[in-house]
């Protein structure tokens, strides 16, 4: 189990070289220069040289990159040409947004999709289980863009229910910070009123983001409840006149629940790079968010960072759900 820790761990290093050269080689192959581009058309030729000279674009490609590998582990992602700021600092004001989004969308997943898998298993071919299949089916199929749309028109623009964007209203005072996400500051501060209004800024964006994985999860829980339910144990669990509660939740829920936790694994990693366009649409400023507008302004920097963190963020999540999975099944480290 040592062993295959520390394979998993140094083959971090070797994944995020391989992500930084990839970043590095894109961002010099835009057709007139990253520079260029970012400055506008009409940007003199002696700003397009100071420019390069300001941030070692002027130097040969080899050295370019030993210099950007450099920074990188010295915590220096570059600078913003567009913000005109360091893009460490911007994602450190950024990433706790996409963080408490990506946390709050996973719970979402966990307390609906899992009973619901359940509830249509322990109901099979009945109308519970139809009744989850089909908002199972309904989640799979409605685009993540469309399904923000509809629900900021809904209950944003028409109901006024929830605001349209931002974390929090600009009446109301942020937390002290402590890990820059608002609704655990609030709560760890006691500050309510700032609680209660960024959970109404934050829930639609997070619904939207669990909306489609709630329905993986249900279809995975059903199926594997379905065949650990086939199973000795299960019956003899029966035979001894235990609780359907306790032969549920205990015995199969327990046995049943491993790929469920592959799939919140790897919808933890891919939500931490996949919300930029639920950010974008509800104007919550994330790290997606952060990283569309870089897009649109093609400032490189911002989205080779960006790029950087969620990658390094992904291969983490991916070996801490390994390891998750040896703690819920003992048999795997055999």
């Amino acid at each position: 189990m040592l062993r295959y820790v520390l394979l998993r761990v140094a083959s971090i290093p070797l994944v995020m070289f391989l992500v930084v050269t990839i970043m590095f080689s894109l961002t010099h192959i835009v057709p007139g220069g990253a520079v260029q581009v970012a400055l506008g058309p009409h940007a003199t030729i002696e700003r397009i040289e100071a420019i390069k000279a300001k941030y070692g674009l002027d130097k040969p490609l080899p050295v370019q990159f030993l210099t950007y590998v450099r920074n990188i582990l010295r915590g220096d992602l570059g600078e913003s040409i567009i913000r005109q700021k360091p893009v460490i600092s911007e994602i450190g004001t950024f990433l706790p947004a996409s963080v408490e989004l990506v946390v709050l969308a996973t719970l979402l997943i966990v307390v609906i999709g899992v009973p619901l898998g359940v509830m249509a298993a322990t109901h099979k071919d009945g109308f519970l289980d139809f009744l989850s299949r089909g908002i199972a089916i309904a989640g799979v199929s409605l685009p993540s863009f469309w399904l923000a749309l509809m629900l900021l028109l809904a209950f944003s623009f028409g109901l006024h229910f929830f605001p349209s964007g931002g974390r929090i209203d600009p009446s109301v005072s942020p937390p002290a910070h402590i890990t820059g996400m608002y609704l655990f500051d609030s709560l760890f501060t006691g500050n309510w009123a700032a609680f209660l209004d960024a959970l109404r800024h934050i829930i639609l964006p997070a619904f939207t983001l669990a909306i489609t994985n709630i329905s993986t999860t249900t279809r995975l829980t059903r199926d594997g409840m379905l065949k650990v339910f086939k199973e000795d144990f299960i019956a003899m669990a029966w035979a001894y006149g235990l609780s359907p509660r306790k032969v549920y939740y205990k015995y199969a829920l327990k046995n049943a629940i491993l790929p469920s936790i592959t799939n919140l694994g790897m919808t933890l990693a891919y939500l931490l790079g996949g919300d930029f366009i639920v950010e974008t649409v509800f104007s919550f400023p994330g790290l997606g968010f952060y990283a569309t507008m870089a897009l649109l302004q093609v400032d490189y920097a911002p989205i080779a960072g960006a790029a950087i963190i969620i990658s390094f963020m992904y291969l983490c999540t991916n070996l801490f759900v390994d390891l998750l999975y040896v703690l819920v099944d003992p048999r795997i480290r055999f």
